[in-house]
């Protein structure tokens, strides 16, 4: 945040266990401490609204925010409603919503998409600073800023003699384990700007968490390996999503092999019409206006309490 221009105030919180009572007792104290925190950066940046993001570190805030009666939105990036965003959405004026949820669709919900990155779009110059051809076929694997284990090891065994280019961003954690197979795979540990990856790519092997918005926003189909522990499981829930909207295919953690894996890649990479028929599916799922219409839920929740500027009209 401060890198983008943005002042950073930190509040000492984190996640109650549901496994280990003393770590979750140290939770709550720490909750009790993140209240007055919280309360002290309200007062003094006496904001017009408040957009709490859901997760544990927003709990706090957003309690607050609503408490002194200041404008408060949320923000749902996963297929289910978080823990912070079910206890708050009650003092919320709206809550924006990555997915339609079956049982969240008053008026005080929205479906706007997760909010992403602002697109790639010089595919030749993205892949000339990656090291790939213009006329590559090129298959991205990827698991997050530490990277999937699971998948990081299959990847370099399944794609060993791949007729494609591969560029996998292993991650920090795993790096350093791993070989690249042969000349063609490019192995990285990380990788910024991301959105030079992904439009680059032909593909994607990955987990199915908020980055499937992102896949989406460049019309690339996916391979996807849900990470099994997620909460609410909801990983498996996006990934299926984009199952049925024809855009991926899913390969559950436990099931995948080398094997399965390159059986899975080859059956879009080797194919040019199921290839282009799942990138139109994909392209079909994005909200590129996302970031914009949390936005201007904002500015709107804001200007209906008569504090800031009067909100755009979506």
């Amino acid at each position: 945040m401060p890198a983008a221009g943005y002042e950073l105030d930190p509040i000492t919180v984190e996640g109650i266990s549901r496994s280990n009572p003393l770590k979750a007792a140290r939770a709550l104290a720490k909750a009790a401490a993140s209240l007055r925190m919280a309360n002290a950066i309200i007062k003094r940046r006496a904001p017009d609204a408040v957009l709490g993001g859901g997760g544990y570190v927003a709990g706090p805030v957003g309690l607050i925010a609503a408490l002194r009666r200041i404008p408060l939105v949320l923000a749902e990036a996963d297929s289910h409603l978080g823990l912070t965003n079910r206890a708050l959405a009650p003092r919320a004026e709206r809550v924006c919503l990555a997915f339609p949820l079956d049982d969240r669709d008053g008026p005080r919900f929205r479906v706007t998409g997760r909010a992403v990155p602002p697109t790639h779009t010089d595919r030749d110059a993205a892949r000339s600073r990656l090291g790939l051809g213009r006329d590559d076929t090129v298959v991205l694997v990827f698991g997050g800023s530490l990277g999937a284990r699971s998948i990081n090891t299959a990847a370099v065994k399944a794609f060993e003699d791949a007729p494609y280019r591969v560029l996998h961003v292993a991650g920090k954690r795993d790096y350093e384990q791993l070989t690249a197979p042969n000349p063609h795979y490019e192995l990285r540990d990380y990788l910024t700007p991301f959105g030079e990856a992904l439009v680059a790519a032909d593909i994607v092997v990955a987990r199915s968490g908020g980055s499937v918005f992102e896949l989406a926003q460049y019309g690339l189909p996916a391979v996807l390996i849900p990470y099994p522990h997620a909460s609410a499981d909801h990983q498996t829930t996006n990934a299926r999503w984009m199952e049925r909207a024809g855009a991926a295919t899913v390969i559950r953690d436990d099931e995948l092999t080398p094997e399965r894996l390159r059986e899975a890649v080859d059956a879009i990479a080797l194919d040019p019409d199921r290839r282009a028929a799942m990138s139109a599916a994909s392209r079909q799922l994005a909200r590129p206006d996302a970031a914009r219409d949390i936005a201007g839920e904002v500015l709107r929740a804001a200007s209906k309490a008569g504090r800031g500027a009067e909100a755009p009209r979506p």
